[in-house]
């Protein structure tokens, strides 16, 4: 088994170098939040978790779910946003926050998404769901059957508007993953979750985002409210080079949730940062080749390492590359041979392949001939 050598692999050794200066311990942090998770939307690292896989109601956060839905049949092609669908007397009498529909209306999609994600209206949810599903339990079951499809671990919807039911739940995980997925899956509609307030029926309302109305890099996504849940709040926020998604949830009050989420995005972007390890194609190593025509061949790694750790945790990061060598002639270029590993307190150990980065051909019968002599003389393969 190889080990890793700073002096053989400059360009790593360096990087490492950078990484270990020391720097203050991560500070002690503290929220009202009953609930709290944040994840690094580019490494995918969790950055801070407080009960993030309890259950918990999640009032409005779960439209987010809702919208998923939906964006995925425009996606599809079996809606359209200039389609229109009528108000029925069900979705007009829907209580709780109100995009203020009109009994018998035909509204046109996108209004109602803009209903739903800015004003946060039950009403437009239910006026989506019918119209999609013909029923909001067909539109549930829809829900249902799509969240595990994307990676949510333990959620159930029981409504298509998060309105209090014993078995609708998340937890804060999940609803990170969630945001993250509309992020990703649905680039194309994702800005109307950034949008700052939609005027309809002459109602003109805020999205309840607080940190879109600050200088904090929010792009999206939704808040929610219930007198079980608390004031909640899923955000995505871009700084410089850094993208996280946080999620808070059990605050007391609107303004308790506005400072928490501004106080908890400026410590993850304070307290982490992301540090380059490698990129594709780096050469990490020399491995050793037994009976080919080259005594060596490169190992590049295969994708690129970015990890996100506390500025206090550099200082005890390691990156190690292992192999089983030497690798026996002949050589494919291309091939996985080895792991490049990093390790840090509090981070599971990332790792990247290593492959091959040319061939080697065997030797000729003279060539192994002699090579074995060698082994016979020496003791060891060389």
């Amino acid at each position: 088994m190889a080990a890793f050598s700073f002096r053989r692999f400059g360009l790593l050794a360096l990087a490492f170098a950078l990484l270990v200066l020391g720097s203050p311990a991560l500070a002690a942090f503290e929220t009202n939040a009953t609930h709290v998770y944040i994840t690094d939307f580019d490494t995918g690292a969790v950055l801070y978790d407080k009960a993030g896989e309890e259950r918990i109601p999640t009032a409005s956060m779960s439209k987010m779910m809702t919208a998923y839905v939906v964006f995925d049949q425009l996606k599809k092609g079996k809606l359209k946003l200039d389609d229109e669908l009528t108000v029925s007397e069900n979705a007009w009498r829907t209580g709780g926050s109100k995009m203020f529909v009109v009994l018998g209306a035909k509204i046109k999609v996108e209004d109602l998404i803009r209903g739903m994600v800015i004003q946060s209206g039950n009403d437009a949810c239910v006026v989506l769901a019918e119209g999609i599903a013909g029923s909001t339990d067909s539109f549930i079951r829809m829900m249902n059957e799509m969240a595990p499809t994307i990676g949510l671990k333990d959620s159930h919807f029981a409504s298509v508007d998060g309105l209090p039911d014993p078995d609708h739940y998340m937890t804060a995980r999940d609803l990170a993953m969630l945001g993250e997925r509309l992020i990703k899956d649905f680039p194309e509609y994702y800005h109307y979750f950034s949008e700052i307030d939609f005027t309809y029926h002459g109602i003109k309302q805020g999205n309840r985002n607080p940190l879109l109305y600050k200088n904090s890099g929010a792009d999206g996504i939704k808040t929610g409210h219930t007198d079980e849940a608390g004031f909640g709040l899923t955000v995505s926020v871009k700084r410089q080079d850094r993208h996280i998604i946080m999620v808070a949830t059990g605050l007391k009050s609107m303004k308790g949730r506005s400072q928490e989420a501004e106080a908890i995005v400026d410590f993850a972007f304070r307290e982490f940062q992301n540090y380059p390890i490698v990129k594709k194609g780096d050469e990490l190593d020399q491995a050793e080749v037994w009976l080919g025509e080259k005594p060596k061949v490169p190992l590049v790694a295969t994708q690129d390492l970015v990890v996100s750790l506390p500025r206090s945790a550099r200082k005890d990061m390691k990156v190690t590359v292992s192999y089983d060598g030497p690798l026996q002639a002949p050589i494919v270029a291309g091939t996985v041979v080895g792991t490049l590993t990093v390790t840090a307190p509090d981070m599971q150990p990332q790792t990247v392949p290593l492959a091959t980065a040319g061939d080697v051909p065997v030797l000729g019968r003279m060539g192994r001939m002699t090579k074995n002599l060698e082994g016979l003389i020496w003791g060891h393969k060389s």
